[in-house]
């Protein structure tokens, strides 16, 4: 979820463009506290689609993986809302079916302290550990903020259980802000750090040097213990935003983040597993800074943010990195660019939309996944090709295939359009929690020539008349999933 990195936060001010999109949940728990406990439900098929949350509240800004060692076992998560815990998902039925669990928190901070998980990220290692981080975030009740810090929790079952979690990394005050990890383990049977897990994030410091910046975490235990250091310029501000994380076939660690300073995507490596960086340089400049207003998207705004991923495969690409991000186009719409690097990230190829040029269409929230098996790259995304509204209201998800450099045609994903303008005839949806919407990010991995996508969607926001959420909600966003073959 984004952050603020130009301005303090106060925790008693209104919201502002900038203000973290977690801030909705921080003041719907201050004045509400949390719902109750997530009713234990079975996921739900929907014609092609999955509604595997099947939850009452707003479930947003997901995330999937594959265990490598069983491909048809997935697990995946979601911000809750209304709820304090993180919340995962676990298949082992290749995406049909799923179940749902809790995440663990830290004791809160004080006498009056809640606290509360968000920004799901997840990865498999090459022995089926699942690693799950998230952000934690402390305030007092009617105190502000207190702080932030980082969690990896750790499943041997695939994702039901969570009997190992790490805390770490903790930054104190409402202007110091741990914000959006992302996690990827090392899977490559070359590779001399196999294994090894790495969480990325930006600390946001009002732009301050001494602070912020691009952090890395490591751990060489399965999670155990962690070792952080920056990866970004170290004298340099922190204002930075919206980190991704991979790892090449030989232990090469790979990081890419949005200067908005710059603006730019900049890139930068390791070779030694995370232990040191080499010197941050631009992947491509760009024209959106830190995020773009989307019809779709009615009280809040759509993040700049790149997802990357490299090629481990044995195939005619092995070692290319894989990048996408957000950006204006030429009509002034968001589309969605991919670039590739042949070279460990030291050239890329000039930017390319990942999707067809159609006039008059959004997209926006996606995610960028490389097969570890085939070496296809996939790129899901939000798209509003198939709105009737005429206002760029109504959104799918749709996938692109390809080697990185090009696509071929786009597929539809999801089978029913989300419109959260419209809840039966009402505008605002009660079934909406407009705070967050979507949140940052989508969710899509890929193993085998089989792709799974993961988005927030509100189509059930239609069924509120038969729902049974309470005050006159329906399931509001659900959390779905497709497989694509």
């Amino acid at each position: 979820m984004t952050v603020v990195l130009l301005a303090v936060v106060s925790a008693l001010a209104a919201p502002v463009a900038k203000d973290p999109t977690w801030w909705d949940k921080y003041q719907y728990l201050l004045n509400n506290g949390p719902d109750a406990l997530a009713t234990t439900t079975a996921s739900t098929s929907a014609g092609g689609n999955v509604d595997v949350s099947n939850e009452c509240g707003p479930q947003s800004e997901t995330f999937i993986a594959i265990n490598p060692s069983k491909p048809r076992q997935l697990a995946a998560g979601s911000n809750e809302i209304f709820r304090d815990p993180m919340r995962g998902y676990f298949s082992s039925d290749n995406g049909a079916s799923w179940g749902g669990v809790d995440l663990p928190l830290p004791d809160p901070i004080g006498n009056n302290g809640i606290r509360f998980g968000s920004d799901p990220t997840l990865a498999f290692d090459s022995s089926g550990n699942l690693f799950y981080g998230y952000i934690v975030v402390f305030f007092g009740s009617g105190n502000g903020v207190n702080g932030t810090q980082m969690a990896v929790a750790r499943s041997t079952d695939g994702g039901k259980t969570y009997p190992q979690v790490t805390f770490f990394a903790f930054n104190g005050g409402s202007d110091h802000f741990n914000d959006k990890p992302m996690i990827t383990a090392d899977t490559s049977a070359a590779s001399p750090f196999r294994d090894n897990v790495y969480l990325a994030w930006d600390a946001a410091s009002g732009g301050s040097a001494s602070g912020g910046g691009i952090r890395v975490a490591r751990s060489s235990d399965h999670g155990k213990t962690f070792s952080v250091n920056r990866a970004d310029d170290p004298s340099g501000p922190g204002r930075s935003i919206g980190t991704t994380i991979t790892t090449g076939p030989s232990g090469q660690v790979y990081l890419a983040w949005n200067d908005i300073a710059a603006n730019a995507i900049t890139f930068n490596s390791s070779l030694d597993g995370g232990a040191t960086w080499g010197t941050p340089h631009v992947l491509a400049t760009k024209t959106a800074v830190f995020d773009l207003g989307i019809p779709a998207e009615s009280f809040r705004r759509a993040l700049v943010y790149p997802a990357c991923a490299a090629d481990i495969s044995s195939g005619a690409h092995r070692g290319r990195i894989s990048c996408s991000w957000m950006d204006l186009n030429a009509a002034g719409n968001s589309d969605i660019l991919a670039s590739v690097s042949d070279d460990g990230g030291a050239t890329w190829s000039a930017p390319a939309p990942v999707a067809e040029r159609l006039g008059n269409v959004d997209r926006f929230n996606h995610w960028l996944a490389t097969d570890p098996v085939t070496g296809q790259v996939a790129v899901s995304y939000y798209d509003t090709r198939n709105d009737t509204t005429g206002q760029r209201f109504m959104t799918d998800v749709f996938l692109s295939r390809g080697d990185g450099r090009s696509f071929g045609p786009s597929v539809r994903v999801s089978d029913v359009s989300s419109n959260e303008h419209d809840c039966d005839g009402l505008f605002p949806c009660p079934s909406i929690n407009y705070g967050n919407q979507q949140g940052d990010y989508e969710g899509v991995a890929a193993f085998g020539g089989t792709v799974h996508a993961i988005w927030t969607d509100s189509r059930r926001n239609q069924q509120q008349q038969t729902a049974s959420c309470g005050g006159g909600r329906g399931l509001m966003e659900e959390v779905f999933t497709a497989t694509v073959k």
